[in-house]
């Protein structure tokens, strides 16, 4: 027979995200001219008496003092409470119905708040011990019970001495006084729990840190919402991803690490060994050298519209998922695009280079207004696309190639092939994807069939120009003005010297690889991504999946999911439901997608599994990646 097992938990900054007497301070001073200054002082006191630092009573009767609180303040309190429980304690509020009986929440708070809070998870009143408060006739607070022992330092060991649980004992809290309960011997095991706040001096106490409810679970085999712990998901972050990524990704409780530049071969085969998720941009090459080391790797974010830095292939033989934006930062590289056309159009480099040397050069030779020029855009996509309306909006007249068909937007002009473009325009834009078939691109033939006098950008990829003929065609006038962000050969790091030999040139503009590089679009990237992420993690779904067959999921409630990733073989899927009808297991949902590389299948069954299905799932010839949602 298994030992009995009672469950300890603390309610501030556990039970729920916030320290509920910093929340009714927030109503009880609003008025108050110091608010903000009593409000710093009580959640010092909160801090102080957390760590061990103040006597309990102490914090108590300084804050009580400071809150002027009120027993009509307390129903908004509630009301706040109810919205601020944890996220991994409403997640897995099956687990806190399912053991109610052997569930206790002692704190040092107050029970006025703390009832109807735990009582929205199913947590019987009887098993709560908290403080109580003391009101005059006019309904002010004006104390608590000093009877009550938890209301004084280790009240909470006097409280479990008093209750007398049989069998073992967990704590779990965020504060000094839950670990006494462990010191006194009152408790098996003490776990810190940090999904909301961290102390120092309690960690180093602890017997395990628990960043959520679903890690607790987890160790004791008890998880339901979730088949695996989020903290445990190691997520590795490199060039400078924007803190908004690092945030959400954080916040949903993944295991998250940073770097701030690119990562060489060598280096990232190294660190992405238990990696399970990698952030990137452009810099970072993702070979087939680095996946084979790669093991735990289930997604890959590219923070940045191009994926040719990563062997999709190769990813996708491995069941690693690609997500890359694909719109989020096509704003700040058209606008990026005009402001160099005018630049150039105006003879503007150059100029300005001459008044930085003291040279004054007051001349209209070679410059000339953008209105009634021919823009000519090489590639119609997201921002080929998006120029083309930008660009006809302020005067152009728009010409675009585009070797799938693509449909004219306003009065652009679609040209039949790139010879008929590049022998038509003023001004030429390349907007390609990086495949590597399109490695010199635009090379000598291109430039020869080219206008005279042409302005030539290019800020799609750096290797579908060939550079010794863009620099020729430069050198002898036929190209007027050039602006390249994107080059064949970029450093790494910011501290790396760029060499290039498009540097000097007349009327060239340069720039490091930035087309993309605003606050707005990096803002942009940094929510995009990490949401497709967390999608495909959480529901299997795989829309705007670079590499993946794309399939929209919804949120499974009262089942279970499978995800089965599989070469592209005949019968597959047969062999899953062969290995689910032995086992009399009922298939609730099921999806399918394929592309010319793999299946992707989703099932949801509505029956408990055991290790032998999962095992069986797992064998089946040509299995790539089998993984369990919930």
């Amino acid at each position: 027979m298994q030992p009995k097992k009672s469950y300890v938990i603390d309610f501030d900054s556990t039970f729920t995200q916030v320290e509920a007497l910093d929340v009714l301070g927030e109503i009880s001073l609003a008025n108050e001219a110091d608010k903000e200054l009593k409000l710093a002082k009580l959640e010092a006191l909160t801090n102080q008496g957390m760590a061990g630092e103040l006597s309990l009573r102490e914090s108590l009767i300084q804050r009580l003092e400071l809150l002027n609180a009120e027993e009509k303040h307390l129903p908004l309190l509630v009301e706040i409470l109810k919205r601020k429980i944890s996220t991994s304690f409403v997640r897995n509020k099956a687990f806190f119905h399912e053991f109610r009986e052997d569930i206790y929440i002692i704190s040092n708070g107050f029970k006025e708040f703390i009832v109807p809070i735990v009582m929205e998870l199913g947590i019987k009143e009887e098993n709560v011990f908290a403080n109580s408060f003391e009101f005059d006739t006019a309904g002010k607070i004006v104390g608590f019970d000093k009877e009550n022992v938890l209301s004084s330092n280790n009240g909470k060991v006097a409280t479990l001495k008093s209750l007398d649980l049989k069998g073992d004992v967990y704590m779990i809290g965020d504060g000094y006084t839950d670990y006494e309960v462990r010191a006194a011997g009152l408790a098996n095991k003490f776990y810190a729990f940090t999904e909301n706040v961290e102390r120092g001096n309690v960690l180093e106490k602890a017997d395990h840190i628990t960043p959520s409810m679903d890690e607790f679970l987890y160790l004791f085999n008890m998880n339901k919402a979730i088949s695996y712990p989020k903290n445990r998901i190691k997520v590795l972050l490199l060039e400078n991803v924007h803190p908004d990524a690092l945030g959400i990704l954080k916040q949903e409780g993944y295991n998250v690490s940073t770097y701030s530049g690119a990562m060489d071969e060598d280096e990232l085969a190294e660190k992405i060994k238990d990696v399970s998720v990698l952030g990137i941009r452009s810099k970072t090459q993702l070979t087939k050298k680095v996946l084979d080391n790669a093991p735990r790797l289930i997604a890959v974010g590219a923070f940045c519209i191009g994926t040719n830095q990563i062997d999709l292939e190769e990813c996708l033989k491995k069941g690693v998922a690609v997500f890359n934006a694909p719109y989020s930062n096509t704003r700040s590289v058209v606008e990026l695009v005009i402001g160099e056309i005018i630049l150039l159009t105006r003879n503007l480099p150059d100029k300005m280079m001459k008044m930085h040397q003291g040279n004054w050069d007051k001349s209209a030779n070679n410059s000339h207004e953008i209105r009634g020029r021919k823009i000519g855009i090489i590639g119609y996509g997201n921002i080929g696309s998006q120029l083309s309306v930008v660009a006809e909006a302020i005067g152009f007249d728009v010409y675009y190639y585009d070797v799938a068909e693509k449909l004219a937007l306003g009065n652009a002009t679609k040209c039949n092939s790139l010879k008929e473009l590049l022998e038509k325009v003023n001004i030429v834009s390349l907007h390609v994807d990086g495949r590597k078939d399109n490695k010199n691109f635009i090379g000598e033939k291109e430039f020869d069939q080219m206008k005279d006098g042409v302005i030539f950008l290019n800020l799609s990829r750096g290797h579908v120009v060939y550079i010794d003929a863009l620099v020729k065609n430069i050198s002898s006038g036929k190209v007027i003005g050039a602006g390249i962000d994107v080059f064949p050969e970029e450093p790494k790091t910011n501290k790396e010297t760029f060499e290039s030999s498009l540097r000097n040139l007349p009327n060239v503009i340069l720039t490091p690889h930035i087309g993309g590089s605003t606050e707005e679009a990096q803002e942009n990237i940094g929510n995009f991504v990490p949401g497709k992420i967390m999608e495909y993690i959480n529901t299997g779904s795989t829309t705007n999946s670079v590499n993946f067959p794309n399939l929209q999921l919804p949120i499974l409630e009262n089942a279970h999911r499978l995800i089965h990733i599989h070469l592209n073989k005949p019968g597959i899927i047969a062999k899953i439901n062969k290995i689910l009808a032995s086992h009399d297991i009922n298939i609730v949902g099921q999806h399918l997608k394929t592309n010319e590389t793999i299946g992707y299948v989703i099932t949801d069954i509505d029956k408990v599994y055991g290790a032998e299905v999962i095992r069986e799932l797992k064998d089946i010839e040509h299995t790539i990646r089998f993984r369990v949602l919930y």
